[in-house]
């Protein structure tokens, strides 16, 4: 995962930010809109993945499962569950939506875990796409289902009067910059992991700390395989709650 470099005095050079530089899949020109890119691979192989999980992996519907099919099941009932759980039964018609949320995060983060493969929810342009279509299926639908009720989002008329005009300027604030701290949370946590593991490996080519820095890797490697996971049902879990908030809009 990672390169070492000498420089020209003999030292070791590496840059771990740059395994997130996108890069033409075909020759070594400029990026542009229509360009394909290593993010353009990765995301088609998330989607290729997700799919042979969900749509291969059970098209037998045996009675008694495979690894496939067990793992697909158990995705599906895992996702309907905290959506019922968290945003309500009112939501359910919803989790296809998020489904497909999660089962494109946590594959796009395992998958690059790979050596050699690129990451592509550490890149903002990524996550604040995902996060944007959250704030914005939200707000939409709780305009459709609420109309003008949804703005008691932003009432708090639990606290005295003279407060809720106050609160509703912080309630505001806090509902647009949503999509900022959902997106910044999932690209930041990847992103800073596989930098501290790239770094760690640059230190593996010098022979004193060779063995402490593969022991450093190995403990990253499985934090990050953790916070892979985390980091997906995270950024699930607080759609869940947006939408709650959509449908049930009242303090």
């Amino acid at each position: 995962m990672a390169t070492e470099a000498q420089g020209e005095e003999g030292g070791l050079v590496f840059h771990p930010m740059d395994q997130f530089i996108v890069k033409p899949l075909f020759g070594d020109g400029p990026v542009g809109l229509f360009t394909i890119t290593n993010v353009t691979l990765w995301m088609a192989l998330t989607v290729i993945a997700v799919m042979a999980l969900l749509v291969l992996g059970t098209a037998k519907r045996a009675t008694i499962p495979g690894r496939m099919q067990s793992i697909g099941e158990l995705a599906y009932g895992f996702i309907y569950k905290m959506v019922e759980d968290v945003a309500g039964k009112d939501a359910v018609g919803f989790f296809p939506y998020i489904m497909t949320l999660f089962m494109f995060i946590v594959f796009a983060n395992f998958l690059g875990l790979l050596p050699m493969s690129f990451t592509t929810t550490s890149h903002f342009a990524v996550t604040v796409v995902l996060a944007l279509l959250v704030f914005f299926t939200v707000t939409i639908v709780g305009f459709v289902k609420n109309g003008s009720a949804f703005l008691g989002l932003f009432w708090v008329k639990s606290a005295p009067l003279a407060l809720r005009p106050v609160l509703a300027v912080i309630e505001i604030i806090s509902y647009f910059v949503r999509p900022v701290s959902h997106s910044i949370r999932l690209a930041g946590n990847l992103m800073a992991g596989h930098a501290v593991i790239k770094v760690f490996a640059g230190f593996a080519a010098i022979a004193l700390v060779s063995p402490l820095s593969v022991v450093a890797i190995t403990a990253m490697y499985g934090l990050e395989v953790l916070v892979s996971f985390i980091q997906a049902y995270v950024f699930t879990i607080l759609t869940c709650v947006y939408l709650k908030d959509a449908l049930h809009p009242s303090h």
